[in-house]
């Protein structure tokens, strides 16, 4: 296709939506002029479905629950009068209690205000305020400083605990877990808690908790400086305009109201049931068309901004958590998904745009565009600005990219603020919803994910039986035997692992090399 049919189906198919500063470029997506009318009845039943949840249905039947991110930033939406009330009182609370932070009335008996802020959780609820903080954060020029805790590793817990150690006194930690037994938070926060109490000061007066009413975690908080709900209705992976992304964004000094209105700005343009202006129900179908309805390529997140180098972490749980289930709706067994993977331009044109270009052709782009450099406009060579450069390589990694067949999309925004962050978004939350639908899946329950928690419960379950069992030796074993003596034979190859784990660390236990490394044998110590 030469450049001008080129621009003639870029002038076709471009999707403006000005109240929300957003373009959808679709035009290098080589479906044919028949796939909408194609896709029409699927996309009607898309639109139906998404009006359906908005109006209160119940749309996780697995849980009984309501699924109600949207009325989070239009609570007139709501199904019923008090869930809008408990949506604006718990904004209303956001606000006040980071007032009360900024200001030091929080904790008046104590001399120094809060200087940092430490997130602990996990998911969704570290993903979406991390990419927040990073995109919108001013550095030194922000109310608090954030960091996060964000898995059970104890050396990555040391590290942003060492980082706080001298200013532990003026960090408030914020802990975000809706039911209060998600191990890797708990754990964090377990472990912030004795690292306070070493430094001789009171947890309790240094942290917050967002849950579920009557969950572990707000009955042990009972006596800590706040509390703000999570609600059954709000997934984590969907949580960033609850309280879970915007209490952390207001301490940090954030404008979480407009946030919340590009988010909602957003919803209203992606509720309308008409296509081509609609960019949600156009992403959903430039991705059914490129994977084939069926995961068949993977998406490559390509933001041409370092603000907006998490977004495609953040999207990798959104789309992949959402999206990756073995069963339809019917219960038949189809094993969807796509896998998403990314991280900024134009770094990747020194990492893995050479194999995007003349590699294996299993995936698509979506180029991010931010319109207004930012920064300062210093030319790094006569009449051109670093910002060229940029702007250059993502235009031509566009062209050589669709020169060789490789299909891509760009959604172009005006800048990062909070208002276009809050659109981005809305609008990736809503084009899962519509892919679901598509797809004929279920994108809001993760049962795959529970599988691995209950699976890991399973191995600290057999960690403590062999260590019980080697406490009961008078000689060492090897790791088939200790699996033969405990019953558990199909499990010989987790307990040489978890043996090897344990020695490794002097978990009370000890190891003596054999003939080979697995006949190695084992005993208390």
């Amino acid at each position: 296709m030469n450049g001008q049919a080129l621009y003639r189906r870029y002038c076709k198919y471009l999707c403006v939506c000005e109240d929300i500063g957003l373009t959808l470029d679709i035009s290098r997506m080589n479906f044919d002029e028949q796939f909408f009318a194609r896709m029409a009845p699927l996309m009607a039943k898309a639109y139906t479905a998404m009006d359906r949840l908005e109006a209160g249905a119940i749309a996780n039947p697995d849980e009984n629950r309501m699924v109600g991110h949207y009325w989070l930033r239009a609570p007139r939406l709501a199904p019923d009068s008090q869930i809008a009330t408990e949506i604006e009182t718990t904004l209303a609370a956001v606000k006040k209690l980071a007032a009360d932070v900024h200001s030091g009335t929080v904790r008046p008996e104590l001399a120094s205000r809060f200087t940092d802020l430490l997130v602990i959780g996990i998911g969704g609820s570290a993903l979406g305020p991390q990419f927040v903080a990073d995109a919108l954060g001013r550095g030194s020029r922000d109310a608090m400083a954030v960091h996060f805790s964000d898995n059970t590793d104890p050396d990555g817990l040391d590290r942003v605990l060492d980082s706080l150690r001298e200013r532990l006194d003026r960090t408030l930690c914020v802990v975000i877990s809706k039911s209060g037994g998600t191990p890797e938070t708990r754990n964090g926060m377990i472990v912030t808690e004795k690292t306070y109490q070493a430094a001789g000061l009171d947890f309790a007066k240094h942290a917050i908790a967002i849950t579920q009413r009557g969950s572990k975690l707000d009955q042990y908080a009972a006596k800590w400086l706040a509390r703000l709900p999570m609600w059954d209705w709000v997934g984590g992976r969907t949580s960033e305009t609850s309280a879970v992304g915007l209490l952390p964004a207001a301490l940090q000094g954030l404008d979480i109201d407009a946030l919340l209105a590009g988010a909602a700005a957003c919803d209203a343009i992606t509720r309308r049931h008409d296509t081509p202006q609609n960019p949600a129900a156009l992403l959903a179908l430039m991705w059914y068309h490129a994977t084939g309805g069926r995961g068949q390529r993977d998406m490559v997140v390509l933001p041409y901004k370092d603000r907006l180098v998490l977004f495609s972490k953040y999207l990798q749980q959104l789309v992949m958590e959402s999206l990756g289930k073995e069963l339809d709706l019917d219960g038949k067994k189809v094993e969807q998904g796509i896998t998403v993977y990314g991280n900024k331009g134009s770094t990747d044109q020194h990492a893995y745009v050479q194999q995007l270009r003349d590699g294996v052709n299993n995936f698509f782009v979506t180029f991010i565009e931010v319109r207004e450099d930012g920064g300062a406009a210093i030319e790094v060579a006569p009449g051109v600005t670093a910002g060229d450069y940029l702007r250059a390589f993502l235009l031509g990694t566009r062209e050589a990219l669709s020169q060789k067949g490789r299909e891509s999309m760009t959604l172009s925004l005006p800048r990062v603020d909070a208002r276009s962050v809050g659109v981005l978004i809305a609008l990736f939350e809503r084009a899962v919803g519509f892919y679901a639908t598509l797809v004929n899946v279920n994108a809001y329950h993760q049962p795959g994910v529970e599988a691995g928690k209950k699976a890991a419960s399973a191995v600290l379950e057999l960690q403590r039986n062999v260590v019980a069992h080697l406490r009961s030796l008078s000689r060492p074993q090897t790791a088939e035997e200790i699996a033969a003596a405990i019953g558990r034979p199909d499990q010989v190859e987790t307990i040489y692992k978890l043996l090897e784990y344990l020695a490794a660390n002097r978990r009370g236990v000890s190891r003596q090399g054999g003939p080979a490394p697995t006949e190695a044998r084992f005993r208390a110590s």
